[in-house]
């Protein structure tokens, strides 16, 4: 590892500053998108993917270009696909917050089904990697330079799908449709759009503040302690850089904005996918996964998992209880992570 670490006690203490900026950054955030959602005609899915889903991801994506750039593989690949992890395990605890019916059955979206989708192929790119760390172009391996690729035209396909469904979800009394609160153009009591789109910004400068904070304190908890760097990228750093999406998403489902907040946790996902391209192009000795270590295959492997399981619960849309779904991926997370420490041990 190249870089200058932080001892223990500064390292916890920045990973709670930055826990601290979060949580207060994140009802903002919701807000805000879910207004410019209705002002600008996007819809909440898209909304979500792209406005929540970007901002949110700020912080993984400065934790893993750190990691990268310091020279620890395992830390910089256990990240983002830790972040996609934890994240789907945030819907989980929204189901539990959510009363009314299944989340997954009240927020029908196909736009959100789509974004699914496009996710578990982003995550089947790594694995290919993985395979074959030794297959490089320049420094770093094709299956990472066709994540932006699959990523963008993942979008095209949403907005394309948004524009022109070929299929509708069943509704019921439970399902809540994405109608916009302001249909015709600026709200008289609210805030101009152009004042929402710099709220924005602004936010989003001081969550993504928070990656510099996270990262270091990452590597210092894992130079201090000597846990296993693929374990802390895994558990503790994506916990902590997954936050805006669980504070947003308890927002958007405490606003009834359920399409927006699913919206935000799978957009924010596919964008954590774009990381894996960032830690291989910033990782210095060559492609990142020749260095990493056979864990991140398992963290790929699980997340992709707990990624087709959401789908399926979010195409059956059981109506009651949180569902096969919210009870699967909270247990594959777990397992995940059980099997990290009987590898460390």
């Amino acid at each position: 590892m190249t870089g200058t670490t932080w001892s223990l006690w500064p390292s916890v203490g920045a990973l709670a500053v930055a826990l601290l900026i979060i949580v207060l950054a994140g009802k903002s955030l919701a807000t805000t998108a879910d207004t410019l959602a209705d002002r600008t005609g996007m819809g909440e899915a898209v909304a979500g993917a792209l406005l929540l889903g970007g901002v949110t991801s700020l912080p993984g994506i400065a934790t893993t270009a750190l990691g990268a750039w310091q020279g620890d593989a395992q830390f910089a690949l256990a990240n983002p696909i830790g972040g996609i992890a934890v994240q789907t395990v945030w819907l989980a605890i929204a189901d539990l917050l959510y009363r009314r019916s299944n989340i997954e059955h009240a927020a029908a979206s196909l736009e959100n089904i789509l974004q699914a989708l496009v996710l578990v192929a982003l995550l089947c790119l790594p694995v290919v990697a993985y395979a074959t760390p030794t297959l490089t172009i320049g420094w770093m391996h094709p299956a990472t330079l066709l994540i932006p690729i699959l990523y963008l035209y993942g979008l095209h396909l949403v907005r394309r799908l948004r524009a022109n469904p070929m299929w509708r979800a069943e509704q019921t009394s439970d399902t809540r449709q994405d109608v916009p609160d302001d249909a015709n153009g600026e709200a008289a009591d609210g805030p101009s759009t152009r004042r929402l789109w710099l709220r924005l910004a602004a936010l989003a400068v001081v969550v993504g503040g928070t990656g510099y904070l996270i990262g270091q304190g990452g590597l210092g908890v894992i130079a201090a302690t000597g846990l296993p760097s693929g374990f802390v990228g895994f558990t503790v750093t994506t916990a902590i850089t997954s936050l805006p999406e669980l504070v947003t998403l308890i927002a958007a489902v405490r606003i009834g904005a359920l399409t927006l907040g699913i919206g935000n946790i799978l957009g924010g996902n596919a964008f954590d996918s774009l990381m894996i391209f960032l830690a291989d192009a910033t990782y210095r000795p060559g492609s990142i996964y020749t260095d990493a270590a056979s864990a991140g295959l398992l963290l790929a492997g699980a997340t992709t998992l707990m990624t087709a399981t959401l789908a399926a619960g979010l195409l059956m849309r059981e109506r009651r209880g949180i569902g096969f779904e919210g009870t699967a991926i909270p247990l594959i997370y777990l397992a995940t992570v059980a099997v990290l420490l009987v590898r460390a041990v």
